[in-house]
């Protein structure tokens, strides 16, 4: 089975302006697209990044220029294959091993806030949009079809890289290099009324 790992390699992570400039924020998202492919190797897969413009990484990189959505959308034409966002910081070798491994027609990891941070498609009449609250969607767009279902309830496939509070995840939680690029740059935790938060220093 085919994975790919679709990634924003112009104008990434805008969500965090607050917090990086620019050239860091795509600095940041490649690290965070490192680590995924990292995973995913160690988990006995070869993934490919379908990137919107070129990026310096160490696995298959397909550019296209079209943009995010046209990309993803071509992605299942040709199933079973995987699709991994190149956002989640905590994923590990044995997570993306049980969605792999786990049996359905389309399989998905939900992101939290209702996203769909992963999919494995099994099926052609399943086609994914991640807009909105794409995991409701992707459930029910699989039922309208007639298809098999599965969920995989996973904290490390749950959390992506979007905004500041995912960043209080990637500290507590994360094990490669992304945790260690945030604290390189200055951002740490901060504890308030037994609550994290992320702060960075000036």
């Amino acid at each position: 089975m085919d994975v790919a790992v679709p990634f924003d390699a112009v104008d990434p992570k805008t969500r965090l302006e607050g917090l990086f400039e620019d050239a860091e924020r795509r600095a940041l998202a490649e690290t965070v697209l490192e680590d995924v492919v990292a995973a995913i190797r160690a988990s006995g897969r070869e993934p490919t990044v379908y990137a919107t413009a070129a990026v310096d990484l160490d696995a298959e990189v397909v550019v296209d220029e079209r943009g995010l959505d046209p990309l993803v959308a071509s992605l299942t034409d040709e199933p079973p294959i995987a699709i991994v966002m190149a956002d989640l910081a905590l994923a590990t070798p044995e997570a993306f091993d049980r969605l792999f491994d786990t049996e359905g027609d389309v399989v998905a990891a939900p992101g939290l806030g209702g996203g769909t941070n992963a999919l494995v498609v099994r099926n052609p009449a399943f086609e994914p949009d991640f807009h909105g609250t794409s995991i409701s969607d992707h459930r029910q767009a699989v039922r309208d079809a007639g298809l098999d279902w599965t969920a995989v309830d996973s904290m490390r496939l749950a959390v992506d890289v979007d905004e500041p509070t995912d960043l209080v995840e990637v500290l507590l939680h994360g094990e490669g290099r992304t945790p260690d690029w945030l604290r390189d740059h200055g951002v740490s935790l901060a504890i308030d009324g037994g609550r994290a938060r992320v702060v960075r220093e000036e």
